[in-house]
């Protein structure tokens, strides 16, 4: 990533491609996975977030191929969460720098406290993320 998207803390990780992929039902969020072909992959994310919905999300299927979910916002700055390429790990996308394991507990960098997490259930070809 450019130094001046560190700057501007501008993250790598997109919004889904169909935003129809995805819809909020206070308290969770539904993501049918035939519409999100950017989930098909381990190793990749998306990255949840329009109005209405209370929190930034972002969604990972990891490299074992299960799926997890994070509030959206490093816990030292406030900036986006990108998955470090070819790792489990999850970094800040600012110039801060804060590095994430993959259970969201911070492994270095300024912040101290770490990423929250929510419950994700995975059935059939749809995921439910649980914010509460």
């Amino acid at each position: 990533m450019g130094l001046l998207k560190k700057l501007l803390g501008i993250c790598e990780t997109s919004t889904p491609v169909n935003e129809d992929c995805w819809k909020y039902s206070n308290p969770n969020v539904e993501i049918a996975l035939e519409l999100a072909p950017e989930l098909s992959e381990p190793g990749s994310a998306v990255r949840l977030e329009k109005k209405g919905l209370p929190e930034r999300i972002l969604l990972i299927k990891d490299h074992a191929g299960s799926f997890r979910a994070f509030k959206n916002r490093c816990t030292h700055m406030g900036r986006r969460i990108d998955p470090v390429r070819d790792s489990s790990n999850l970094k800040c996308c600012s110039l801060s720098g804060s590095l994430y394991d993959s259970e969201g507990n911070n492994l270095s960098g300024p912040a101290k406290k770490p990423l929250n997490p929510y419950s994700v259930r995975h059935e059939d070809n749809r995921l439910t993320v649980f914010l509460k």
